[in-house]
């Protein structure tokens, strides 16, 4: 059995159902948000009008989800102290700066300033998200990445909460404007960057759909990708969206679960069409009536076909190692 720390045990307990898997609200969106919101003018929209968003959002799903992710810059205290989080929902809160640093080929994540491991812990979240753009055949930038990710999970060890990496790939030089060569890479892509991240002391993987379904139709490679990306993955995972449409998610999340996913991450496949409603009143019948019974299907599936997230832990029955009699002075 591996041992595991008694704060990031606690800390998964909460993300996760009581079956332990994760069925997840992704809402930490920053720069694609404003986007999506006004696409021809995003610094339009403002401070409050972020806000809002995000905490009629979690009002509404929170209750209906094992845990939310947000950003501290829109979403973490605000939802909080609005009231609109139960402290039932789990919380996870994201370090990185929206977007990246480097060239559009070559990403390199960056931290957002002013905002740290301690200070998520301070405010009382379950768990840490870093996002984090991979490509494991450019050496030299997957090495700069790495070593961030090892930096953080020292922090986190510190602290004692769980880290939840989101992985990334991304076309490189050659592959701009050349989709097809880039999907054939996926798979091969998604499994050695969740081989290599899961070699390190984090706790959870966010990971991608390892194959391109906008040009691989074989459902037969789906699963045995996903097969591939499990045994390659040393932790628990499970599965981000990526921005594809609801239905075809929803597919993914059950091919993913029966592979051994121990659940989803999902952001736009929920609440896209939100974006577009202008009325607050309106959008939050959407959220309250669409978005909550997506995420109520997904969970569905999860339950019966994801994999407890301990399972990877060696903890079948979900019990760790008993606690000594003393561990408190030592801890």
């Amino acid at each position: 059995m591996k041992a595991m720390s008694i704060g990031k045990l606690r800390g998964l307990q909460q993300l996760a159902t009581p079956k332990g898997v994760l069925a997840v609200c992704a809402m930490d969106h920053r720069g694609s948000l404003k986007q999506a919101m006004n696409e021809e003018n995003p610094v339009a929209v403002g401070y409050q009008d972020l806000v809002d968003f995000k905490i009629d959002l979690c009002r509404a799903v929170a209750p209906f989800a094992s845990a939310v992710l947000l950003d501290p810059i829109y979403g973490a205290a605000q939802a909080i102290a609005a009231g609109a989080l139960p402290g039932k929902t789990g919380l996870l809160v994201s370090v990185e700066k929206t977007g990246y640093s480097g060239a559009k080929v070559a990403r390199i994540t960056e931290l957002l300033p002013n905002w740290s491991v301690a200070k998520v812990k301070r405010l009382g979240a379950s768990a840490v998200k870093l996002l984090l753009y991979f490509r494991p055949d450019l050496k030299d930038i997957a090495a700069r990445q790495l070593d961030l990710v090892a930096k953080l999970a020292d922090e986190c060890i510190e602290e004692d909460i769980p880290l939840l990496v989101e992985s990334v790939s991304y076309p490189t030089v050659g592959e701009e404007g050349q989709p097809e060569e880039f999907s054939r890479k996926k798979p091969d892509l998604v499994i050695e960057t969740a081989r290599q991240l899961t070699a390190l002391p984090i706790d959870v993987l966010k990971s991608e759909f390892p194959v391109d379904i906008s040009f691989e139709k074989d459902e037969r490679k789906f699963i045995e990708a996903c097969q591939q990306l499990d045994k390659a993955s040393q932790l628990p995972w499970v599965l981000l969206s990526a921005g594809v449409d609801f239905s075809l998610f929803k597919r993914q999340v059950e091919i993913a679960c029966k592979a051994g996913a121990s659940g989803f991450m999902a952001g736009r496949a929920l609440w896209e069409e939100a974006t577009q409603i202008r009325s607050r009143t309106q959008r939050m019948v959407f959220f309250k009536s669409e978005v909550v019974t997506r995420l109520q299907q997904l969970a569905e599936i999860a339950d019966k076909y994801g994999k407890p997230w301990y399972v990877k832990m060696v903890a079948r029955s979900g019990k760790f190692a008993p606690v000594a009699e003393d561990w408190y002075q030592r801890y």
